[in-house]
């Protein structure tokens, strides 16, 4: 079901320098008690890109990484920033029966992923090439090692990579200062996780979630919440998926349920009341990444128009 935000399409790219991709937080006590001052220096908020501009800086920094990895003697091809359009994110409840019906809980799509990994040309050329040579990729793309910058995560956690290699390469083209945006990019990823954690342990969910429940019960399910669901019915990594038929109707009646007891509209509001109190709690810190990826949006058309 879940959609992972998808930057750099090839294991070569991403081995040694995106471990921010999918780090997830929990806000520290700190930051939510920053002086007012502190909050008023932070100015007025800066806009979000659009989906367009957000495929521009994508696309153009596809681009410099083929070109540099050309000019290490290695090949890359560019990969689509939603390389699974039809994937779907439910991190609270499944609340769409059409996409419940068709997908259940998105097993065909994960497998559809899954081949087209196998089958990814990136990934094809990366496992031809001989060991020695693979680790000359890998220095390539991410650098001799994580050792150069860090980053921390709203709780607390260091993160280092590296400033040389493409990939290091690419986003300093886009972004002017490696450092800002290797912090930027910590925080902006980690906002999503936060709230994800936040909703299901707002009181206003539990709350919706018993009559989703006694729903459930009614259709065959007694399960507690969905994350019991997702706990007790559906099949872990490795394992056996459910058969197809059991899936949908599961899948479905979650979602009947979800959108009949009010559920899906209370996780929606929270969602969003918890989005916004995120974005004024990391302000200060959400500006500096918007103005970054703003900045980078010439120099992005630059690098797409320049390509032949």
């Amino acid at each position: 079901m879940a959609r992972r935000r998808v930057r750099r399409g090839v294991l070569l790219v991403v081995a040694a320098g995106c471990a921010a991709a999918g780090v997830a937080g929990v806000a520290g006590v700190a930051a939510e008690q920053r002086p007012r001052a502190a909050e008023r220096a932070a100015g007025p908020a800066v806009r979000a890109l659009t989906a367009r501009e957000e495929d521009r800086l994508h696309r153009a920094e596809q681009l410099l990484l083929r070109a540099c990895m050309r000019a290490q003697g290695f090949e890359y091809r560019p990969v689509p920033r939603n390389p699974v359009p039809e994937a779907r994110e439910f991190p609270y409840v499944l609340d769409d029966v059409a996409w419940a019906r068709e997908h259940g809980y998105g097993t065909d799509i994960r497998r559809e992923a899954a081949e087209a990994r196998e089958k990814d040309v990136n990934q094809r050329y990366f496992r031809s090439l001989p060991p020695a040579r693979r680790a000359q990729a890998l220095r390539a793309a991410n650098g001799p090692d994580p050792n150069g910058i860090t980053a921390r995560t709203p709780d607390g956690m260091v993160l280092r990579r590296s400033t040389e290699g493409c990939h290091a390469q690419a986003e300093r083209t886009l972004y002017g200062d490696l450092a800002a945006w290797f912090q930027a990019e910590v925080t902006l990823d980690s906002l999503s996780p936060m709230r994800h954690t936040r909703v299901p342990a707002d009181p206003a969910f539990a709350r919706a979630v018993e009559p989703w429940a006694r729903c459930m019960r009614a259709a065959g399910h007694p399960y507690a919440s969905p994350a019991h669901l997702r706990r007790d019915a559906l099949p872990g990594p490795g394992e056996p998926a459910l058969p197809r038929g059991q899936e949908i109707r599961l899948a479905v009646a979650e979602a009947r349920c979800a959108t009949t007891t009010g559920l899906a509209r209370t996780a929606r509001e929270l969602d969003r009341t918890h989005a916004l109190r995120l974005r004024h709690q990391y302000r200060s810190e959400l500006n500096v990444a918007q103005r970054l990826r703003l900045g980078a949006l010439p120099r992005a058309g630059e690098v797409i128009g320049g390509t032949r």
